[in-house]
């Protein structure tokens, strides 16, 4: 017999308590509504630390540090199983520091492994470093923002006003759901496409903060347990609504406009005003088509952003109820089955997810706007689906098309709106696809050699970021392997030279400039100011080594260059004092602030990123 020891299995999983929703959504007797989440096992250190999430609770408005505190697991495996915790038991919990650290601990990392199972790979932040660091209490504001000069999230809280007197109530963001959910998609998506906080145009800060919306809100649907409690309250401490048969769901309750004034679809009810007559600091899926347009001529990045939201709930509430309609009534003739209503809105909300998380994946590099989005999303979807059985991608189209977002691509082959394959055959000759699964230098040499099939501007300077194999798996088992690689290109310029570049290059062979109409410098721009252009897209290998798609916004298309210059130019982002103004933290800090005051422009002094929530 070996005297080698026998290595006891390592869980791949483990289940944390935490609040589903806020404090603020309560069930019917009263109670904060929580739920056990599964997280991927890692071994925590207090704090809790782990390897990829680090919470540090220091107070910096009081310069208190609440000490680490271990992950509460005894409080899963033994309050639950033996006891329901009554109501006083979880007001006192929330005043517990330590749950708000394993709270915030819980959801971050759940937000992380479902970006890294749609994904299929691990996934980096957009930092130097491994640890996103979490301040569950980090200062007095209703207010939390991610920050990738800190490395870490910072979340708020604040003593809400009652008669015009605080004190009457204290509030954690970090134990809110739709908060700590928004600011984690915040530091994922920098780390999945980092340019995307580059001064651009509106609708990439607006991306920003309508992407995360859509996280946040699809992630609560697949909460345990919260749909079915939250399904027919109208508001957030409605509990008198439902039904008389806890089984059941009254059919009027699964209306669309009733469904748009539940708690499930508000964004952080917790945040807002106490005398709105719903209780939720967003509740984008309200817009209607015709208020788009109204939006528009705003540059407010969270506003403008909900018009992604509007579009993409409006989908996901159509499917879900097109899903429901094949469902008959189970108790009496307008009742549903409470269990399977969830259960349909939790698997619509979850392919929802992975859809929009895929389609990262899909846009260009820098400079996105909303109809490159689009066009991702729906090509995203049809490589790993091409029957599309409930028509996610038509209707997601139709919707966002109903909100004035148009895709970028025609499509091709009978699938509308997605993008298109490479018409021109490219050169492998030189390159070797094994290693253009990991190494930068090799795609950079295949980048290099089909630099003008590409139609890539060979004066600017080009640099492969990122190179990043895939393995995806379709709701039918079909196992799809690809290659995403980021390239970006940058070009310093003077504004007198604008004139003289080659705009609008044909896609091959290149022929000569094209004279614009319509000059891409401001008018009022002096003609010796220095600045960048920047340039990018991502490369779509498929496991055979070939070229799927090309999916860029070049660095001299006129009209993205123009709007992108005029719009800084008007912001005021090259005054002297931007140009050694506020950092990126300070920015995303001041956003959210200046949104409760009423401000309209995203675009400021400060910069055009703000606060994420």
């Amino acid at each position: 017999m070996s005297d080698r020891p026998i290595l006891a299995a390592v869980p791949s999983s483990r289940q944390l308590l935490i609040v589903a929703q806020d404090p603020s959504v309560r069930d019917s007797e009263g109670r904060i509504i929580t739920s056990l989440i599964d997280v991927p096992f890692e071994p925590t250190a207090p704090g809790p630390k782990g390897a990829r999430v680090y919470v540090v609770d220091y107070d910096a408005s009081t310069g208190e540090f609440n000490p680490p505190s271990e992950l509460l697991v005894d409080l899963t495996k033994k309050e639950l199983s033996e006891k329901k915790l009554t109501k006083k038991e979880l007001d006192r919990l929330m005043d517990n520091s330590a749950f708000r650290a394993h709270n915030a601990y819980a959801i971050v990392m759940r937000v992380l492994a479902r970006f890294e199972f749609a994904l299929g790979r691990r996934l980096s932040w957009g930092f130097d470093g491994h640890q996103l660091h979490v301040a569950p209490t980090a200062f007095v504001d209703a207010n939390a923002f991610y920050s990738n000069r800190d490395r870490g999230l910072f979340l708020g809280y604040f003593d809400t006003e009652k008669n015009g007197k605080r004190g009457s109530k204290r509030v954690y963001t970090c134990l809110s759901h739709d908060v700590v959910a928004h600011e984690t998609t915040h530091a994922l998506l920098d780390g999945l496409r980092t340019r995307f906080t580059e001064p651009s145009s509106d609708e990439q800060a607006a991306f920003h903060e309508g992407f995360a919306d859509v996280v946040a809100l699809l992630s609560i649907f697949s909460v345990p347990g919260l749909v079915q409690k939250a399904l027919d309250l109208k508001e957030v401490k409605d509990t008198t609504s439902r039904s008389n048969d806890p089984r059941a769901v009254a059919r009027k309750w699964l209306k669309k406009e009733a469904l748009k004034e539940g708690v499930l679809l508000g964004l952080g009810e917790e945040m807002a005003d106490p005398n709105e007559r719903l209780n939720a600091l967003r509740r984008s899926v309200r817009i209607t088509p015709e208020e788009a347009n109204a939006i528009r001529t705003g540059n407010e990045a969270h506003r403008l952003g909900e018009l992604i939201v509007a579009a993409v709930m409006n989908a996901f509430l159509d499917i879900w109820l097109e899903r429901l309609s094949t469902v008959g009534p189970v108790y009496g003739k307008e009742g549903m089955d409470r269990s399977r209503v969830a259960e349909e809105g939790r698997v619509t909300a979850d392919y929802l997810l992975t859809m929009i998380v895929r389609a990262i994946d899909y846009t260009p590099t820098v400079d996105i706007r909303f109809s490159d989005f689009l066009s991702a999303l729906l090509t995203a979807d049809l490589e790993i689906r091409p029957v599309d059985r409930y028509e996610y991608r038509a209707r997601l189209l139709h919707n966002f098309k109903l909100f004035g977002i148009e895709p970028t691509s025609d499509g091709f082959d009978g699938h509308p709106a997605v993008w298109e394959p490479p018409r021109i055959e490219m050169d492998y000759s030189n390159t070797v696809f094994e290693s253009m699964q990991r190494d930068a230098d090799e795609v950079f040499r295949f980048v290099w050699q089909n630099r003008d099939k590409l139609c890539l501007y060979e004066p600017a300077y080009t640099r492969v970021e990122s190179v990043r194999p895939c393995i995806r798996i379709s709701p039918a088992g079909f196992v799809l392997r690809e290659t995403v690689v980021e390239y970006v290109q940058i070009l310093n310029v003077r504004a007198h030279e604008l004139a003289s570049l080659p705009w609008d290059e044909p896609q091959f062979p290149p022929q000569k400039p094209v004279k614009l109409e319509t000059p891409v410098k401001p008018p009022e721009m002096p003609g010796n100011l220095s600045f960048r252009l920047y340039g990018g897209g991502a490369l779509i290998f498929s496991d055979r080594g070939e070229l799927k798609y090309h999916v860029r916004s070049k660095i001299l298309n006129a009209k993205r260059q123009r709007q992108r210059l005029h719009n800084l130019w008007d912001s005021g982002f090259f005054s002297s004092q931007n140009s050694s103004g506020k950092s990126l933290t300070r920015r995303f800090a001041d956003m959210h602030r200046r949104r409760r005051l009423g401000a309209t422009n995203a675009l400021t002094k400060d910069g055009p990123y703000g606060e994420s929530f």
